[in-house]
């Protein structure tokens, strides 16, 4: 599998290249998309056809992970004729969030076709995808993903304020990126992130995501 970090900015930031958290993994023909934050879809459209994607699987329901479906829909929606469709995997309540955001029923369900996400596993194409709860805004998720026939994974943490909550995805030799927030620490009382220190010291494979 090949990963490419699209965005990992944080929710603000006085960075004017800061793109909000977006991680697409390919393997051979097929590529799927960890979250979609601000400012990422031109990112994405720069790499990949947006409309190639298997499917994107949204962490949780804050806006600098999934605001910028809003974008990749109106591209779905409006760019081809007929239009396409993407699948998107999300905690339960997404497509009412974008409605609400336009003020216009059904507007989510008009290029992306989300379903309710839940633990356990599934297939994203040929993608092997589990999920697992995580502390942070509930419901939100980690996820392991896998290439077929492959014994080594990618664990993608999301924003989760548990680093335990992460080790019933982990296998060995599998590669994990763990998203850390305010630098070396400490984390504001109820904001739920990892600190970039206690990423640091994890023993195994990892990329950090400072989300600074």
């Amino acid at each position: 599998m090949e990963l490419t970090v699209v965005g990992a900015g944080p929710a603000y930031s006085d960075d004017p290249g800061s793109v909000g958290a977006a991680y697409l993994v390919r393997h051979g023909p097929e590529a799927i998309l960890l979250d979609l934050g601000q400012g990422a879809f031109a990112r994405l459209a720069s790499r990949i056809e947006p409309s190639a994607l298997e499917g994107i699987l949204i962490s949780h329901l804050h806006p600098d992970h999934f605001v910028d479906l809003v974008a990749l829909r109106h591209y779905l929606l409006y760019e081809f004729d007929p239009p396409r469709r993407v699948r998107v995997l999300a905690p339960a309540g997404l497509s009412e969030r974008l409605d609400g955001l336009l003020g216009e029923a059904g507007f989510a369900g008009a290029a992306l076709d989300v379903e309710a996400l839940e633990p356990g596993s599934r297939h994203l194409g040929s993608f092997a995808v589990e999920a697992g709860l995580v502390t942070h805004a509930p419901p939100s998720f980690g996820f392991r993903v896998a290439a077929p026939g492959g014994r080594r994974g990618l664990v993608y943490s999301g924003d989760v304020g548990v680093a335990d909550d992460l080790r019933p995805l982990i296998r060995v030799g599998d590669v994990l990126l763990i998203e850390a927030s305010f630098g070396p620490g400490p984390v504001p009382s109820g904001a739920e992130h990892l600190p970039a220190g206690c990423v640091a010291n994890a023993p195994g494979r990892f990329m950090s995501a400072d989300r600074r």
